[in-house]
């Protein structure tokens, strides 16, 4: 869909500026009227991790007037592989500072505004009334939820992004020209149901074939440039290295945006996304236990004092990362399909942990329904291991 520029152009490029956008000067459809938008544009990037680094990386050469980053978290070295405004160096800063850093050493000229916090329901309409156009880098539905909600309140144009092991989408929402995030997904996944980058993975090049796409939507729609994939959904298979293209339909009855919404402020997103599922958060009340109390467990068993079966419940590619002595691997999948449970001692007590709490959180739910009601799963999982017990093997 064609658009107007979002943004007027800027009075003047500086002499310096000609010669460090001349490749885009001389593009007859960016030209000086373009590069003048670009430097009036006030663009935030949600997220410097996988996605917000080659988007603002990009923005930053492109020759975007001002830059904002919205991002509360800290470099870590797993960041790296796919992070690529982060180095070495910046392990244990905060990636805000970190990605500032870095794009005024791309460019010089953009003003980089920090914003060293949690977007969250409390400040997310103050910050995006800051800018033209928000880029979407976040890696989780409750915050995506949260950003579509709050541009649609305040007619705010997005650039949407997902990566997951080796597959992208894209697409470009504002709700004041066609469809929202809520139209294509009108409800999250149940909990549990889609993995995170963290527990699923992701090929770390993709960040860059998805970031490149989001920074080329957001110059088109700040130029007035080209056909923006507004009510287009895009989807790439890095391993089949196909693209195909989904029509996305502005969806009358939708919540936010429809004729009729029923979402007219902002909610509790987490709530509305959930954690996990009820029926976990239930079953893990009052039976979780911390990875201390995990290890005296295994002590008092090795002394022949107690008995019971560790289960690890994330998959074999993360067992073989790291796992922890004596565990028994068994996937999550197998117990919400049903097939663990024959394999379970009935004459045991079941203590489940995965990487952080919440896959073996559900599988308890299934596991305590089926009858072991003295089963129990380690709050933090092998992560909280890691630190507090084990600091000499490896953390993903």
């Amino acid at each position: 869909m064609s658009l107007p520029p979002l943004v007027e152009p800027a009075d003047e490029l500086t002499l310096d500026e000609v010669r460090r956008y001349s490749r885009h000067l001389i593009i007859p459809d960016v030209g000086m009227a373009g590069q003048k938008r670009l430097k009036n544009a006030r663009v935030l990037c949600v997220g410097a991790g996988g996605l917000g680094s080659p988007a603002l990386m990009y923005l930053a050469a492109a020759g975007v007037g001002t830059l904002g980053i919205v991002e509360f978290d800290v470099v870590d070295e797993s960041n790296l592989q796919r992070q690529i405004i982060h180095g070495q160096s910046d392990v244990g800063r905060p990636k805000a500072e970190s990605a500032r850093d870095a794009v005024l050493e791309i460019n010089p000229h953009v003003q980089v505004n920090l914003h060293d916090e949690r977007l969250d329901s409390s400040n997310v309409m103050d910050l995006f009334r800051q800018y033209d156009l928000i880029v979407d880098g976040t890696d989780n539905f409750a915050t995506r939820y949260l950003v579509n909600d709050a541009c649609v309140l305040l007619g705010k144009p997005y650039v949407w992004g997902s990566i997951y092991r080796f597959d992208g989408q894209a697409s470009v929402f504002w709700a004041e020209h066609g469809p929202c995030y809520r139209c294509l997904y009108p409800e999250p996944p149940p909990p549990g149901m889609v993995p995170s980058c963290a527990e699923g993975g992701v090929l770390g090049v993709l960040c860059a074939s998805i970031g490149s796409i989001q920074v080329t939507e957001a110059i088109k729609l700040l130029t007035g440039i080209g056909e923006s994939l507004l009510g287009r959904l895009m989807i790439y298979d890095a391993l089949e290295m196909s693209y195909r293209q989904v029509r996305i339909r502005k969806d009358p009855n939708c919540a936010v945006c429809g004729e009729h919404p029923t979402v007219t402020e902002l909610i509790d997103y987490e709530a509305f996304c959930g954690t996990i599922s009820e029926e976990a958060a239930e079953a893990a009340r009052d039976s979780t236990i911390s990875v201390v109390q995990l290890k005296e467990m295994l002590d008092a068993r090795e002394a022949g004092e107690i008995d019971f079966v560790l289960i690890d419940v994330r998959e074999p590619n993360e067992f073989e990362i790291v796992s922890i002595d004596g565990a028994i691997l068994i996937p999550k999948g197998e117990f919400l399909d049903g097939s663990a449970l024959e394999r379970l001692p009935a004459d045991k007590q079941i203590v489940l942990h995965c990487k952080v709490g919440g896959r073996s959180a559900e599988a308890l739910a299934v596991v305590k329904g089926a009858g072991f009601s003295d089963a129990i799963h380690v709050g933090g999982g092998i992560v909280a291991w890691v630190h507090q017990i084990e600091p000499h093997k490896p953390a993903y």
